[in-house]
C-alpha cells in the first residue's frame, strides 16, 4: 500500500462503522454500528449495506446511491456458481465503476488491503485529514458544536455548585455529609451531560498533584486549597459533534503560588485567543505562550525526573472527532477561516498543582469567535 501525500485518485474507499469513523459519518450522515462499504467515485458516493440496514440507509443516508450487498452477492454467485467473499463483492463493484486506483485512510485494515491488491487494485494511503473539507465547518456544524459546548458549560457550573455547597473540614471537602471525591464530582458532570444526550467519556476531575499529569482522570479525595482541573469533552448523541472545555478551581483559599500560576495561564489563554485569525501559523501562537511563560518565570522541561511547565500543544481542531486538524502547536500548521479549534494553555508543577483553561473558538478572517462560555473562577469559598 503506497503512502501518497500529493495528489490522490478520485476513488475513495472506507470500510468502517460510522459510530467510530468520523469520515464515514461526515460523508454519509448515516449512523451505523457495524462496518459497511463506502465508495466515492468521481464525486458520487455509494453505500453498500446488508439487508439489516439497506432500507434505513435508503431513507437516511445522504449519498447518491444505496446498494444492497446481498443483491451484488447474488449476481456474483450466479456468475461463479459459488458464494463470494466480501472483498470479491467489493472488487466486482469497483470494477463496474471503472476504478483501479483507490485512496484509503492510513488506518485502513491490512487484511482488506492485501485482498484488494490480489484483485489488481492499487491503494494509496492518505494521511489525515482524509477529507480536507472537514476542517472548514459549516454554519450547521458550528451550531452543533455550540450546542454541545452549552451543555458542557452547564455541567461544569453544576460542579461549581457542588463545590460551593460543600464545607471544608480539616483536609477534606465535605458534600452532603460525605467527603467529596473526583469520582463523585465527575458523576455530577457526566449525569448532567447524559440528561442532555451527551456522553462524557473519560471526563477529567483531577486535584492537586494528580493534575500535574494533564490526562490523569483523577481519583480519590479532593482536598481544599488545591487546584482542581475539570476537563470536559463530551460527544452529542444528537449531532455527533464534540465539545471541549477546561476550568481550574480551588475550593477554599488559593496560595500565592497557585494564584500567580492561574493568573498567568488565564492571561496566556486570553492573549492567544486574540491572536487567532485566518492565515496565522499555529506554531506562532504556541511559541508566544511558551515565551510568555518563560518571562513569567515558568520554564518547561524535565525536572526531578518528570515533565513540568507547559509541555503540550496549545490547541487542536474539534468536530466529529475530539482531536482533528489543524493543530496549534509546534507542528507548523496554518489556520483557515472556518476552522474550529481549542485554545488550552496550561502550567503544571509538582507540589503546586496543575492549571489549565480551555475554550473553543471559530476562526474568522480578522480574528475569531469564542464559542464556549463558562465563568473562569479561581476560588470557590
Amino acid at each position: 500500500m503506497k503512502k501518497n501525500t500529493a495528489s490522490h485518485p478520485t476513488t475513495r474507499l472506507l470500510i468502517a462503522d460510522s459510530e467510530t469513523e468520523a469520515n464515514l459519518f461526515w460523508a454519509t450522515k448515516f449512523l451505523v454500528p457495524d462496518p459497511v462499504l463506502f465508495v466515492e467515485h468521481k464525486k458520487k458516493r455509494y453505500l453498500i449495506l446488508n439487508d439489516l440496514e439497506v432500507d434505513r440507509g435508503k431513507k437516511e443516508a445522504q449519498v447518491e446511491k444505496v446498494i444492497s450487498y446481498s443483491e451484488l452477492e447474488k449476481k456474483l454467485t450466479r456468475q461463479n456458481n459459488s458464494k463470494p467473499k466480501q472483498m470479491e463483492v467489493l472488487s466486482y463493484f469497483l470494477k463496474k465503476l471503472g476504478a483501479r486506483e483507490i485512496t484509503v485512510p492510513t488506518n485502513f485494515p491490512l487484511a482488506y488491503a492485501l485482498d484488494l491488491k490480489k484483485h489488481k487494485f492499487q491503494l494509496h494511503a492518505k494521511p489525515d485529514p482524509f477529507y480536507e473539507e472537514r476542517m472548514i465547518k459549516t454554519e450547521a456544524e458550528k451550531k452543533a458544536i455550540k450546542q454541545s459546548l452549552k451543555f458542557t458549560s452547564q455541567a461544569i457550573q453544576k460542579a461549581y455548585q457542588v463545590l460551593k455547597a460543600s464545607k471544608i473540614k480539616g483536609n477534606k471537602i465535605i458534600y452532603q455529609g460525605i467527603p467529596l471525591t473526583s469520582e463523585r464530582l465527575r458523576s455530577v458532570i457526566n449525569l448532567h451531560l447524559m440528561e442532555h444526550n451527551c456522553i462524557g467519556k473519560n471526563t477529567i476531575v483531577a486535584g492537586g498533584n494528580q493534575a500535574v499529569d494533564p490526562h490523569c482522570r483523577g481519583d480519590g479525595l479532593l482536598k481544599p486549597h488545591q487546584t482542581i482541573v475539570m476537563d470536559v469533552f463530551p460527544k452529542s448523541m444528537d449531532s455527533q459533534y464534540y465539545a471541549d472545555m477546561t476550568r481550574t478551581v480551588v475550593k477554599g483559599k488559593a496560595s500565592d503560588k497557585i494564584r500567580r500560576l492561574w493568573n498567568s495561564v488565564k492571561v496566556a489563554q486570553e492573549t492567544a485567543i486574540k491572536k487567532v485569525r485566518a492565515g496565522i501559523n499555529g506554531e506562532e501562537i504556541h511559541r508566544g505562550i511558551l515565551e510568555y511563560f518563560e518571562k513569567q518565570g515558568y520554564p518547561s522541561g524535565k525536572k526531578n525526573g518528570r515533565m513540568q511547565g507547559f509541555f503540550h500543544g496549545t490547541g487542536h481542531g474539534l468536530g466529529l472527532d475530539i482531536h482533528e486538524a489543524p493543530r496549534i502547536s509546534k507542528s507548523n500548521q496554518i489556520l483557515h477561516e472556518g476552522n474550529v479549534v481549542t485554545v488550552e494553555p496550561g502550567l503544571y508543577y509538582y507540589g503546586i498543582g496543575g492549571v489549565r483553561i480551555e475554550d473553543v473558538v471559530y476562526v474568522k478572517k480578522n480574528g475569531c469567535e469564542v464559542l464556549s462560555h463558562c465563568p473562569k473562577i479561581l476560588e470557590i469559598p
